[in-house]
Parts: C-alpha cells; sequence; structure tokens
C-alpha cells in the first residue's frame, strides 16, 4: 500500500517537473527555438490550433526562426497571432515565410526572464510540496485505519520525504541551468 502510494506520488511529481520545463521553454532566450511558438494559436477552420499544426517552423539561424505555413491564407492569421502573444516578437512576412527576428536580449530584460524562471520553479516546488503533503495524509489515513504500524507509517514518510528532495534537488538543478542559459550573451 505505501508503495502505491510512493509510485502514485514520484508519478505526480514528475510530471510538475515537465510542467516546469514546459514553463521554462516558453521563457525565451536570445537564440532562436521553436518551442517559443508551443502557446500561440491561430484560428484554423473555426478552432484554434497551435501554429506548429499549421506550419513548418525552422530555425534559420541562432537568431531567427522561419514559418512556412501550409495554407497560404494562413500567413495574416499566423501573424496576427504572433502579435498578439505576448513574446515581444515582430513577424516579418516575404511572399511564403513569415520569419521571426529574435531580438538581443538586454541585460533587463534577462533579469526580468529569470525573475520569471524562478517563480515557475517556486511553482514546481510549492507542486511538489503539496503532492508530498497528500502522500504523507494517506498514509497516516491507513495508519489511522490500522492497515500498517507506526513504523511502517514512520518508514513510508521518510520514502515520501526522500522522492520530495529528489525532485527538488531537480527543479533547483534545472532553475540553474536556465539561469545559466538566459546570461549567455
Amino acid at each position: 500500500m505505501i508503495n502505491n502510494i510512493k509510485k502514485d506520488a514520484e508519478e505526480r511529481m514528475e510530471k510538475s517537473v515537465q510542467s516546469m520545463l514546459d514553463a521554462f521553454k516558453r521563457v525565451r532566450t536570445g537564440r532562436a527555438n521553436p518551442n517559443i511558438l508551443d502557446n500561440v494559436s491561430v484560428n484554423y477552420y473555426g478552432s484554434p490550433t497551435p501554429i506548429a499544426q499549421v506550419a513548418n517552423i525552422i530555425v534559420e539561424d541562432g537568431r531567427s526562426l522561419a514559418i512556412n505555413p501550409w495554407e497560404r491564407k494562413m500567413l495574416p492569421d499566423i501573424e496576427k497571432a504572433i502579435m498578439k502573444s505576448d513574446l515581444g516578437l515582430n513577424p516579418i512576412t516575404t511572399g511564403d515565410v513569415i520569419r521571426l527576428h529574435m531580438p538581443a536580449l538586454t541585460e533587463e530584460t534577462r533579469k526580468d526572464f529569470i525573475k520569471l524562471a524562478r517563480s515557475e520553479a517556486e511553482k514546481g516546488r510549492v507542486s511538489v510540496r503539496n503532492i508530498r503533503r497528500d502522500a504523507n495524509a494517506a498514509i497516516k489515513d491507513l495508519l489511522k485505519d490500522k492497515q500498517i504500524s507506526e513504523d511502517e507509517e514512520r518508514g513510508g514518510q521518510d520514502q515520501i520525504q526522500k522522492l520530495t528532495d529528489k525532485f527538488i534537488a531537480k527543479v533547483d538543478s534545472l532553475l540553474a541551468d536556465k539561469e545559466k542559459d538566459l546570461m549567455q550573451v
């Protein structure tokens, strides 16, 4: 029973870390990365659709992306969607291709992005701690229902704490990598 609780907690913690990683992808660095457009949707035949599903997104060089829509009529819609998103990018349409140039980050914007990354990391830590709390409560319920002994409860809570420490360390490590990435010129 404790192993099931631990396994469930580990899966949920892994999802929390993955969610944080997805949020990190949206924090742009000075380099071109197609993942920055993951949350930008365009109206495609009446339904919001991610840009990656209606166009090819290509990294041309270190600082620019090329978006090549599969249907030419999607050009203005994609351009509007990018401008409405708060990515701070200005699309330039040339023929059948939309180009996005990633402006160089100033020190101030880098610091703002680091604050954003730290905020996302803190959300990840809080999520992991909430999962720990839920798992410990489930273990205490087992004890209350006399399905496990007090020693098993303590052992289970120790296992959950070790799991929590492992995932908190993972969050901190990923944050350090993102900060290093953001500070590169």
